[in-house]
């Protein structure tokens, strides 16, 4: 009687498994893919800013001067990703196809990208640029 009713309990999850799948398939959640990606980018972002551009800071002694140039720049970025989950949260997917959100997804993401992967090289550039007039 234990293992019937067992049996019944996991066709009935099978069966409403199986109806999510079909109904996830059919909507993308493109709010929480632009989330995944600020999250990611932010990620690489503050790696790149630690170990690539802290290399480039010489700093004579202990100063903490470095480390508190990293906080602002992490912090720059920051309203950028929100700017763009925030638009994303907020689009109405009702007005838009399906194919037209992926283009507009698939722009947003190359400039989230740019934005992560190419201003860490544009600040080491501005250090070495003071550096050199100093």
């Amino acid at each position: 009687m234990v293992a019937a009713a067992s049996r019944k309990s996991v066709s009935k999850q099978a069966t409403n498994g199986a109806n999510e799948d079909v109904q996830s398939t059919h909507m993308v959640r493109w709010d929480k893919k632009m989330s995944n990606n600020c999250a990611a980018a932010l990620l690489v972002y503050t790696l790149m800013q630690i170990f690539f551009v802290l290399s480039f800071i010489n700093s004579k002694g202990m100063s903490i001067a470095p480390y508190f140039g990293l906080v602002l720049l992490v912090a720059i970025i920051i309203p950028f990703c929100r700017k763009f989950e925030k638009r994303w949260e907020n689009m109405d997917t009702a007005s838009f196809s399906e194919q037209s959100l992926a283009a507009r997804f698939r722009t947003d993401q190359i400039t989230l990208w740019i934005l992560a992967l190419g201003l860490p090289f544009l600040f080491v550039g501005l250090i070495k640029a003071v550096g050199s007039i100093l």
